[in-house]
């Protein structure tokens, strides 16, 4: 048995054997600045180094808040635009895959076809020997059907790895897609928790703000009878009088806050706005952080921050664009291949011996363009600095958040921390007042204006265990949990 070795099998085996890919490799994203190689931020003692949570809102130890993240990953309309655009980008992988592959088309005919006489195509009209087609022993039919039945191919073989390089960037677009999921559920979890202690806070305050306006209103009108006995002065009346509106003018804008943020949860739930009023009408405490936060190694869990997960893949992928860019400067070959059968009858279809082939190689290289090609290689380095550039951004205002979410929980604990022992300090003063009033050597006023002040630390505390669980949320956030676990993640096919 011997084969036979033909130009075009010897051309293809070259070609084949001769592939390479231009452009540079991409080596992974610039290096880090030395702050984020090295657990260097400052730790308290209430930051542990043990493993962070992904899932970080039941630490917060409320069953309410737990259910509206879970509502909030499950049907927020924000995630959905973005697992829109991560099917977008893998099918665009899917496609540059397809594209690299050999592209077959598949055609039949049918055709009737009507010629004119041949005298008429000869140009003689009047009869004679040039102008009789029978005349000269043929015929010519003025109609005639034509079948056939055809299937061609093309492949242009990836010489210098444009193709290739067109696939490394879809991918990288693609991981980047998903990392831009992952950041839409981490601002998701964020959004939703800090909107919910900021309703907390709201309800609280209300309560709190009826409380000393209740109190404040029976000493205007224990000292309204003060005056009327003479033993108080008009002063003094217009004094409580003052302190009574201006708590009311604080305490009216409450229920126009707490309606928006009941709005904003349901919408970020994927509900229409007052669809959780009923559900949110009860009051309930603010949800505290425990009492240590386990945030691991910030360093380490700052290079898996969404953003700067995307930000690392689009350089990867423009980095790859440069290399299609680059190719697109080298000569092209192309493999193209046809056969079909057929012929004016429907019964030659079934002659398959008697059939139709081309089988050729088609080299085009586009050399002379006057640097069109070099301009577009630049244009390409271009966009992969400004993606590199992107990436230095992402990474410092990621250090800059963590750093600074570290320090503002820190100092809300000792702040929280303060305002307490002045609530306590409060609260003991209360109670003597109590006790003197009780035995004669205090006024009625004089109790109710310390408890006034009683409700006034409260709410401070209050407001300040809000904003500490507020920077609970933030130190989270900044650095890059909220994501991993989240019951909307997609793994890659």
């Amino acid at each position: 048995m011997s084969v036979r070795i033909t130009p075009f099998l010897l051309l293809l085996t070259a070609a084949l054997g001769g592939c390479k890919t231009v452009g540079k490799d991409y080596a992974g994203p610039p290096a880090a600045p030395q702050a984020a190689q090295s657990a260097g931020f400052a730790r308290g003692g209430e930051l542990a180094g043990g493993q962070a949570l992904a899932r970080w809102w039941p630490a917060l130890g409320d069953a309410t808040l737990d259910g509206l993240v879970d509502a909030a990953l499950q049907a927020n309309p924000n995630l959905a635009v973005a697992r829109a655009r991560l099917r977008q980008a893998r099918a665009a992988l899917g496609l540059e895959h397809a594209n690299g592959r050999p592209n077959g088309t598949a055609t039949a005919m049918a055709a009737h076809v009507r010629l004119p006489p041949l005298g008429d195509a000869l140009g003689g009209a009047g009869g004679g020997e040039e102008g009789g087609a029978e005349g000269d022993g043929f015929a010519v039919p003025s109609s005639l059907n034509l079948y056939s039945v055809g299937f061609d191919a093309t492949w242009e073989i990836d010489l210098f790895g444009g193709r290739r390089r067109a696939v490394e960037a879809s991918d990288a677009a693609a991981q980047a897609a998903e990392a831009q999921l992952a950041d839409t559920q981490l601002s998701l979890t964020a959004e939703v928790a800090s909107a919910y202690i900021n309703l907390r806070s709201v309800q609280q305050r209300i309560l709190l703000s009826d409380a000393a306006i209740a109190r404040q209103q029976r000493m205007l009108e224990l000292t309204g009878a003060r005056v009327e006995r003479g033993t108080a002065s008009q002063l003094d009346l217009t004094r409580l009088q003052g302190q009574l509106e201006s708590t009311r003018a604080e305490a009216e804008p409450l229920q126009a806050q707490l309606d928006a943020y009941r709005d904003e949860l349901a919408t970020l739930a994927g509900l229409a706005p007052g669809a959780l009023d009923a559900q949110l009408s009860q009051a309930a405490p603010v949800p505290l952080p425990p009492a240590q936060v386990a945030v691991g190694d910030p360093a380490a869990l700052l290079k898996r921050r969404p953003d700067i997960r995307a930000a690392e893949r689009q350089l990867a992928a423009r980095s790859a664009q440069v290399g299609q860019a680059e190719a697109a400067r080298f000569p092209r070959l192309t493999l193209l291949g046809l056969i079909g059968i057929g012929g004016t009858h429907p019964s030659d279809l079934t002659h398959l011996d008697d059939f139709s082939a081309i089988a050729a190689p088609q080299l085009s290289w586009n050399f002379l363009d006057f640097g069109r090609n070099k301009a577009r290689v630049e244009q390409a380095e271009g966009v992969r600095d400004e993606a590199e550039a992107q990436y230095r951004v992402a990474v410092l205002g990621a250090l800059r958040d963590a750093e600074g979410a570290l320090s503002r929980f820190r100092q809300r604990r000792a702040t929280v921390a303060t305002i307490a022992r002045a609530k306590a300090a409060a609260d003991r003063a209360a109670g003597l007042m109590a006790a003197r009033q009780k035995a004669g050597t205090a006024s009625l006023i004089d109790l109710l204006d310390t408890e006034r002040q009683q409700i006034a630390a409260e709410q401070n505390l209050a407001q300040a265990q809000a904003l500490l669980t507020g920077e609970f949320v933030a130190l989270h956030k900044a650095l890059g949990l909220g994501w991993e676990a989240g019951p909307t993640a997609e793994a890659r096919p």
